[in-house]
């Protein structure tokens, strides 16, 4: 009996495995198409190659024609044709001329036709902004509608890189500029379904896609983008209808790669493998493009191509739920997932409406259309970070993703797109000049104002202060003269205001405080490490001087590192009485005043005291 429910239960095991399998073969087995492509090997000679292409149109009275104006430079030819015509060209003469004959597959945006419109967003009950605004929240005023946005934490990668420098090539429907992308940086694209360098949208779904990507942010207009720095590449494979051929797809990739894309995003996809396209994808990696493309909106186990080929990031959908959208596929070919909408919560972004004659709308959209280009949209953060190997971008995009611990069925590949931990990651290691010049200026540090409006903690005061202990050192050396030396001059600084432009330093996730130490004179020690502007009455006194002159009075070079010190403690004190007079235990009152002119009046005392004393003595 044991046996026989052994057996029983591996059997049901072994039939759920093998349904499984076939499900998942016959989606890469599915996909549709009108026309073949036969790509001749590049090495065949120009009249062998016209030999063979007139043999074929006089056997199949279809004449072969380039695919685009790209496609002589591979040899691309595409033939009207059925599964038939496939056969025949298969077993024809000529096909030892060719590298392979594949059906030329049609791929389609995985759409789901679920659109929530402008009036939704704009007259929804909760259309006000109660999000928690920071130092990188921007003033568009639908962001606070960005849900998606705020899934991936997009304000901390902001902090960090907006993604300039960066291109991202976005092979879809074209896109359109809609007043939201308009501030948004262009690169030359390309109309590979009419053969014509301007890639116009006349669907919406590529707009939309590019919105995700790096609509125009903080131009008080609209919604937000990604990677808002980034330069978009369109290039129009899909028609108005949203469905193309895999030629033009492939053709657009190489395209891509060759025209200085860093990311491709394809939102499409489609069933049936392809040579070509496998091709064009390995082309563009090895060129070290970063390839990310929608898992499918089928609800299958294993995404659809061209997630699933190699080198290219597959990306499932979730909804505003933080689970699984319900359409999204999952498995085979998913490595990460990333925002995509459902019926709870679309994905905004400005496009075009073609219910409305293609008039400039914003549109709430759901699919792993929508997904994508999330991931994309990060991984041109990454890049602009100093990332450049796919493979490292992956494997960052991997790594900082929010881990999901209970995923059998793999709907969330390595885990939830997090921007601002995968930012930070690839920002580890990574200071360049680069990066510390973009630091100077976000800091304001560049800016003029900075360095006279508090900047550089007080740089007026503190200049004060130096120059002061200067001044008093010079007045000691007129009545009783001694030699200058440089640890006098260490002790002058020192002891007046430290290395103080040190002290609002700030390099990633360095501490902070070894730079406030640093930058902090010797009366300012004591409240350093706080990080607090008020004095400590032990430090702020004459009680350090007089411990550095008993250490090292003794000592014929130190001993004027000692005096230098108390001559710039007594500057330190005396200005700070007059500009900031904060004192532990006595606030700013006059009696915090009053304790600091005392202390200064004691440090300089002390200074001249022993001054006076080495004349006396020499």
């Amino acid at each position: 009996m044991r046996r026989l429910l052994i057996l029983c239960l591996f059997v049901v095991g072994l039939s759920a495995a093998l349904f499984n399998f076939l499900n998942f073969q016959g989606l890469a087995a599915q996909g549709q198409f009108e026309t073949i492509v036969v790509n001749f090997r590049e090495d065949i000679p120009q009249d062998k190659l016209k030999q063979d292409l007139d043999a074929i149109a006089k056997q199949f009275q279809a004449t072969p024609k380039l695919d685009n104006k790209f496609s002589a430079k591979d040899n691309v030819y595409i033939i009207k044709g059925d599964k038939a015509r496939l056969s025949e060209l298969r077993r024809s003469l000529f096909a030892k001329d060719t590298e392979f004959v594949e059906p030329n597959y049609i791929y389609k945006i995985p759409k789901l036709g679920e659109v929530a419109r402008e009036a939704e967003f704009l007259q929804s009950p909760d259309s006000k902004d109660s999000t928690s605004r920071t130092a990188n929240t921007p003033n568009d005023p639908l962001y606070v509608k960005q849900w998606h946005m705020h899934n991936i934490n997009v304000e901390g990668a902001w902090a960090q890189t907006k993604g300039s420098g960066i291109t991202v090539a976005v092979i879809d429907t074209g896109v359109s500029k809609v007043r939201d992308l308009v501030e948004t940086k262009f690169v030359k694209g390309y109309d590979f379904v009419n053969d014509r360098e301007e890639a116009i949208d006349d669907n919406g779904h590529g707009t939309h896609v590019a919105g995700t990507i790096a609509q125009a942010t903080n131009n008080g207009y609209g919604v937000a983008g990604i990677a808002y720095e980034a330069n978009l590449m369109p290039l129009k494979v899909l028609s108005d209808y949203g469905g193309g051929t895999i030629a033009d797809i492939a053709e657009a990739i190489r395209f891509a790669a060759d025209n200085g894309a860093d990311v491709i995003n394809m939102s499409l996809g489609g069933g049936g493998e392809s040579q070509l396209m496998k091709d064009a994808i390995e082309y563009a990696y090895n060129k070290g493009v970063v390839i990310v493309a929608a898992a499918g909106n089928e609800s299958e186990n294993g995404a659809a191509y061209p997630a699933r080929y190699p080198h290219v990031i597959g990306v499932s959908a979730l909804g505003p739920d933080g689970i699984k959208a319900p359409y999204s596929n999952y498995g085979a070919g998913i490595d990460i997932s990333a925002p995509g909408g459902s019926d709870a919560g679309k994905v905004l972004q400005e496009t075009i409406d073609l219910d409305n004659k293609g008039e400039e709308t914003f549109l709430g959209l759901q699919g792993t259309s929508m997904a994508s280009p999330h991931v994309a949209g990060v991984a041109a953060l990454i890049k602009a970070s100093g990332v450049k190997n796919p493979d490292e971008v992956l494997g960052v995009l991997q790594n900082s993703a929010r881990k999901i611990q209970e995923d059998s069925l793999n709907y969330y590949g390595a885990g939830q797109l997090n921007a601002e931990a995968a930012v930070t990651q690839a920002n580890q290691g990574q200071i360049s000049f680069q990066d510390f010049f973009r630091w100077l200026r976000d800091n304001g540090y560049l800016n003029p104002r900075f360095w006279i409006d508090g900047g550089a903690y007080a740089l007026v005061p503190k200049i004060l202060m130096v120059v002061g202990s200067y001044l008093l050192a010079w007045f000691l050396r007129v009545y009783f003269p001694f030699t200058w030396t440089w640890t006098l001059a260490t002790g002058l600084i020192f002891g007046s205001s430290g290395l103080f432009p040190l002290k609002g330093f700030y390099i990633f996730d360095l501490p902070q405080w070894p730079f406030r130490v640093l930058g902090s004179s010797i009366p300012e020690l004591g409240n350093t490490i706080q990080g607090t502007d008020a004095f400590n009455p032990l430090f702020a006194s004459v009680l350090i001087p007089l411990g550095l002159v008993a250490l090292l009075l003794g000592h014929p070079q130190w001993k004027w590192f000692a005096i230098g010190s108390s001559i710039g403690m007594a500057a330190c004190l005396g200005v700070s009485s007059i500009t900031d007079p904060a004192v532990w235990g006595l606030g700013t009152s006059i009696l915090a005043r009053l304790f600091l002119v005392v202390n200064a009046f004691l440090c300089f005392g002390l200074a001249h005291f022993i001054v006076s004393n080495e004349g006396k003595t020499a």
